[in-house]
């Protein structure tokens, strides 16, 4: 297979989210040589960020447009564009909407095996990303928030939740890709919520279903009690809510090998206690994800660098000693109205009628 031809693919995929990094080892290569086809390579490179019928994909590059049909439907079931499916008659429509993140390593899910999984880890351990990974932000577990503690309106989870048309749920590929590589996890799986456009693919695949704006929420406080950090899409209005295991998150196990998470992480709140209610449990110590907690002579102590202010320790303490806090406004990070990350839905779907 022409290694030129894959070059060429990289390059694009790297024009998408947060890129698809060159490596020494060219390790990204051997992963596109596995989940791409030559035919399927070159293809995707005649694909747009806009959604497209296979009609005028084919009469762009002159090729017959049921054999662009065919191609396409299969490098969907591969997972290498995002298509919509009108709801009434009427062609499909794709988009090169498989950057390498958020899109191709996802669409993998339930798909990957070992030595996939290898390559992938291989990939991060070596890749010098081309751009940061920013496409998430933290948000407190609702139940930590004090009613008296102001909330940004896009950092309400519940509020965003309830305005959304389409909401689907699906297994979590992080723990997916761990436990195909032997982490055994026993965290909840079924944790990633996609909204309208993204609901839409995963449920068309078969990998996601469909869920209320309550069943979304009650699954949301099972997997704060379980100890899994929310993070939104990086923008005013996000496109999924991940729920993310400290173990097996690849984002979250990045953050936590910097010196100080708490001042990286996109995020707007602050653990802080009032020591003369701490008993010394050391509950809080164990729900932290960054460590960012520790015991002191009579109380626990938290590292304000380090803490990412997810609230998960709040919940947990039998004595109220623990309450989440503001950032001061010079340190609030505001999501911008679109993100890198994940296109808009209204963006996605400007196009179809039904």
């Amino acid at each position: 297979m022409s290694d030129e031809l894959y070059h060429k693919l990289r390059e694009r995929m790297d024009e998408y989210s947060v890129g698809c990094a060159a490596t020494q080892s060219g390790v990204e290569i051997r992963i596109l040589k596995k989940l791409f086809t030559e035919e399927e390579a070159e293809m995707y490179l005649n694909l747009t960020e806009d959604l497209q019928t296979a009609e005028e994909i084919a009469n762009k590059i002159n090729r017959d447009p049921k054999e662009v049909e065919a191609l396409l439907r299969r490098m969907t079931e591969k997972g290498h564009t995002f298509p919509r499916f009108p709801q009434k008659e009427g062609e499909p429509f794709y988009v090169a909407a498989a950057p390498y993140v958020h899109g191709l390593i996802e669409h993998q899910l339930h798909r990957t095996d070992k030595e996939l999984v290898d390559l992938i880890n291989e990939h991060g351990r070596e890749g010098n990303f081309s751009k940061p990974f920013n496409g998430l932000r933290i948000v407190p577990v609702q139940a930590s928030v004090d009613k008296t503690l102001q909330i940004s309106n896009y950092d309400d989870v519940e509020a965003i939740i309830r305005k959304k048309e389409r909401i689907a749920v699906a297994d979590c590929v992080c723990n997916d890709i761990g436990r195909v590589g032997g982490l055994a996890c026993d965290q909840p799986r079924e944790v990633c919520f996609m909204f309208d456009f993204y609901a839409q693919y995963y449920v068309d695949k078969g990998v996601g279903r469909w869920v209320t704006a309550e069943e979304a929420l009650e699954r949301l406080k099972e997997c704060a009690q379980a100890g899994l950090v929310p993070q939104f899409s990086s923008t005013e209005n996000p496109e999924a809510l991940c729920n993310c295991c400290p173990d097996c998150c690849a984002g979250l196990g990045m953050l936590k090998q910097q010196p100080n998470p708490g001042l990286m992480a996109q995020s707007n709140h602050f653990a802080a206690i009032k020591e003369e209610l701490c008993s010394g449990c050391e509950i809080c110590i164990d729900r932290c994800p960054m460590d960012a907690i520790s015991m002191g002579d009579l109380a626990a102590q938290i590292n304000r660098d380090k803490c990412i202010g997810c609230g998960l320790c709040v919940i947990t303490c039998p004595e109220e000693a623990l309450s989440l806090k503001a950032k001061p406004e010079e340190q609030r990070f505001t999501p911008p109205e679109k993100g890198v990350f994940m296109r808009s839905s209204k963006e996605m779907e400007s196009r179809i009628k039904s």
